[in-house]
Parts: structure tokens; sequence; C-alpha cells
């Protein structure tokens, strides 16, 4: 299995111009990234896997958080949660109720809440509004014969995030499919690589080479 740093190689010489960010060691150093926009500073604080928080000049929003609350609620109370699926590393109903601000998930999470907790569903290709954030649910699945059981098609949600003046792609798990590689005009874009479940760094890196996020 390649290592994130071998993949910072390999996008790097292939995507050229990306600034590709170290999210595993700014997780672990508790070290965020910051960003100028139009409308202000938006700051990333990796938390743990595919966790984090992004603080926005619009709303506070915690991406999958799963583990202690306070990891999240450090930054202040969240405005907006997003949750890209149901596997154990990107949902946790217990972490959910603790932080509790508006919930948008895919349907698949939501008929898994615990029945006093309520979320706004939106499946692929759907979207919706937070505030001054336009957010679309992108496809996200595998397309290796062995593990399209892992994240089939049409169940799981990346997701878009237009703020103004900056777009913010989440990949959630999936493979380096069209529907990723299509994406245009993205600012900031988190990318997953974890093989078997998703996908091997030269794949991550030829997708980042085809939709040139300016961060990565």
């Amino acid at each position: 299995m390649r290592t994130r740093r071998s993949f910072l190689a390999t996008s790097a010489a292939t995507a050229g111009a990306v600034t590709v960010l170290p999210f595993r060691a700014g997780a672990a150093r508790h070290e965020g990234n910051s960003f100028e926009t139009p409308a202000g500073p938006v700051v990333d604080h990796p938390v743990d896997h595919a966790s984090f928080v992004t603080e926005t000049p619009v709303a506070t929003i915690v991406v999958d958080p799963v583990g202690d609350p306070a990891s999240y609620t450090q930054f202040g109370d969240p405005d907006l949660v997003l949750v890209t699926h149901e596997h154990g590393g990107h949902y946790s109903a217990g972490a959910l109720m603790q932080i509790g601000p508006k919930l948008i998930v895919n349907p698949a999470v939501a008929a898994m809440l615990p029945p006093d907790m309520t979320a706004e569903a939106i499946a692929n290709s759907q979207s919706t509004n937070f505030r001054d954030i336009a957010i679309d649910a992108i496809s996200v699945f595998n397309t290796t014969e062995g593990r399209l059981n892992f994240h089939p098609e049409g169940r799981d949600n990346g997701y878009v995030l237009s703020l103004p003046g900056f777009r913010v792609y989440i990949s959630g798990d999936t493979e380096d499919i069209s529907e990723m590689c299509a994406l245009e005009n993205i600012d900031l874009a988190f990318v997953c690589m974890n093989l078997p479940f998703t996908m091997s760094a030269e794949a991550a890196a030829s997708a980042v080479s085809e939709f040139w996020p300016r961060h990565v």
C-alpha cells in the first residue's frame, strides 16, 4: 500500500500547481489550514480519518464526526453536520446526539438514526441550502471488482459546498469515478485514499489531475 507521503509526491508530480495539505499530520498536531475567500477566512481542522471541522464566515461545519464530541466542539458550537455514509469511521449516532445541530445525511444514514433525531436526507444529484451555502450531493462508489460491496453505487454521498467565492469537495469513500473527475472550480478537495476500501495513491493522484482543485 502506498503511504500518504508517496501520494504527496505522486500527486505533486501529476497535478503540478495543486497544493497538497497533510491531513493526517495536521490531525495529529491539531493544526488547521486557513484559506482567504472574498467573504473572509475558511479554516479546516483535521480531526481523525475522514472527520474534520471547517470554520467559514457563514457556518461552522462538521463532517463525519466519530469519537469524542469534544474533538469537534472545541472549535465552537457547530452549525451544520454532514455525514457521507454509514461506516463506523464516518457515522456515529452517539457523537451526533451530543454535537446536535442541523444534520444533512444520505438516505441510508437517515434510516438508521435514532427515533428522536431528525435530519435532512439528500441523495446523489440532489441539492439543498444552508444559510448562504449551496450543498450538492455527489455520487461516490466503488468500481473495482471485489470492492463493489464496500460502497455500492447510489447509496453514499460526497458533497460539494459552494460558499461565497469558495468551493469545497468532500469525496466520502469512493474510487476515481467520472463524477469526481468532472468537477470544476474546486478550491479545496478532501480526497480519500484507503485501500482496499477506496482507491490507491495513483488513482487519487489521477483524479486530482482531472479536476485540478487548488488545494487537496
